[in-house]
């Protein structure tokens, strides 16, 4: 294996202008291995999807292995002579020989006998080379400060780049045995037993929608959508704390991490700031009014309330990163650097909201469908490499305002059908009562006609049947059927709970 020869240095420990570096590669190798590939086709079978042309230091080498993978993708046979015909205008071949370097690389078979050890070195190689184009990369850019300077900015970058190196080849981590697939899913139903309320995955806290769901399944992406007003922000908040409380609780009874339904939480709130949230939090559970504490309308007693309420709360582990105008890239680096510091213990990952994300691609907010199709995307891709459930907020079109039933579709979901399509789960919150209370006709005084009376009366028996109520939809389930769970909700400390009557 070729190392990386480093160039020779000035004294100021600054590279001379004529140094040069010796990139990782073993080209032998890289021969050997395509000639291994060519004379026994079940090995190209076997070691094609290892490796990607890319991974090759030698171009044409690349170009070898990508044609070998066509003939053999098309049950053809991969040989000098059926690949030759594909290299006769090739430039680069021609400076090796010619077509004729195809039968050379055949020549002694020495590559028969370690040829599976020769496409793990080529692709660990290949992962030096790329990190010292991301090291590279990030020493030219920390040196350039003709443009405004964002160390932070350039910290995240790297960090995406430096992800991107570790996540690439892993198409064969992935693949697992019938075995393997069968032992997770034995285990989920495992917890979902033990659990005592029949939850696979993380608990939302609300006995009804955990009975729909069966709880947030790791790897999912969960859209909970609505109009503003609905509370969508209020629910999420609700979860997150529900499930981060779980776990403390679990963890105080000695419950293993792996067997707690409860989860350490993420939130990540580009609207909020962290101590709104935490404000909405603390009226929840002191049963004081935000309002009342915002605007400090509370009596001794209330804070006494408030204090234990926050003394009591001070080791939730959930986490909230309220920094606005995320990419979606920034937001995976954060995850990801959360997870380092948690031991790998943060169990769901919450966003508020999906729309306030940019996107990563240079020109995506040229096209806004595409921008969001790319967060949607990133988004379920976070869910599955971290193995974490994910509960992203969305905003819906105006489009239901335009109806008499105001009850969200997923045709509602704002900006991108991609939503819909990447989603495990589309959740809808509705309440009744914010459009029956924007209803209220005049009230009627002393000297108007009796209509006037009705209209109020049969208004106000209205608002009494739907206050208080809300209705989670569940527009979309991949792990069962769709439905209605009734809530209660409470705006004064903005509280979802079981419905009394469920």
């Amino acid at each position: 294996m070729a190392t990386l020869a480093f160039p020779p240095s000035s004294p100021s420990g600054a590279a001379t202008p004529d140094a040069t570096v010796t990139l990782p590669q073993n080209v032998e190798a890289e021969a050997a291995m395509l000639g291994a590939m060519m004379i026994d086709n079940r090995l190209a079978d076997d070691l094609i999807d290892r490796l990607e042309p890319q991974h090759f230091f030698e171009p044409v080498h690349g170009r070898v292995f990508a044609a070998i993978k066509t003939l053999r993708g098309n049950d053809m046979l991969a040989t000098p002579v059926t690949l030759r015909p594909m290299f006769d205008a090739d430039e680069g071949m021609r400076a090796l020989g010619g077509p004729a370097y195809l039968a050379q690389l055949t020549g002694s078979g020495a590559g028969l006998i370690g040829a599976r050890q020769f496409a793990t070195q080529i692709y660990d190689l290949a992962m030096l080379r790329a990190l010292v184009s991301v090291g590279r990369g990030l020493v030219d850019r920390a040196m350039d400060t003709s443009e405004e300077v964002n160390p932070r900015g350039q910290i995240e970058l790297a960090e995406t780049e430096l992800f991107k190196v570790a996540a690439d080849g892993g198409a064969e981590n992935a693949v697992k045995t019938f075995a393997q697939a069968t032992t997770a899913a034995v285990k989920m139903a495992e917890r979902a037993l033990n659990s005592g309320g029949h939850l696979s995955g993380v608990t939302t806290g609300l006995d009804s929608i955990n009975a729909k769901i069966g709880g947030m399944h790791h790897s999912d992406l969960m859209i909970l959508a609505g109009r503003p007003g609905m509370g969508k922000t209020s629910l999420a908040t609700n979860i997150a704390f529900n499930a981060a409380r779980r776990w403390m609780r679990d963890m105080a009874d000695g419950i293993a991490p792996d067997k707690s339904v409860g989860a350490k939480v993420a939130f990540f709130s580009l609207e909020m700031s962290a101590d709104q949230l935490a404000t909405r939090i603390l009226a929840e559970q002191s049963r004081i009014s935000s309002e009342s504490l915002r605007m400090g309308k509370i009596s001794r007693a209330e804070f006494g309330q408030l204090a234990a309420a926050a003394a009591e709360l001070e080791q939730l582990p959930l986490f909230i990163d309220d920094t606005g105008g995320l990419s979606i890239g920034a937001l995976h680096t954060r995850v990801r650097r959360l997870q380092r510091r948690h031991n790998n213990e943060i169990g769901l990952v919450v966003v508020d909201y999906l729309q306030l994300l940019s996107g990563s691609g240079k020109g995506s907010s040229d096209n806004r469908v595409q921008e969001i199709s790319e967060i949607s995307r990133g988004l379920k891709t976070l869910a599955k490499d971290l193995n974490v459930p994910v509960l992203a907020l969305s905003q819906l079109s105006r489009a239901v305002e335009q109806r008499e039933d105001k009850r969200p579709q997923l045709s509602d979901l704002r900006e991108s059908g991609s939503i819909e399509q990447d989603a495990d789960m589309v959740w809808f919150v509705y309440r009744e009562d914010y459009y029956v209370a924007a209803k209220e006709p005049k009230r009627p005084v002393e000297g108007d006609d009796a209509r006037a009376f009705e209209d109020h009366a049969r208004w106000a028996s209205d608002m009494e049947r739907v206050y208080g109520l809300a209705e989670l939809i569940v527009a979309k389930q991949r792990h069962g059927a769709t439905g209605k769970v009734t809530l209660k909700f409470e705006p004064s400390v903005t509280r979802f709970s079981d419905y009394a009557g469920y």
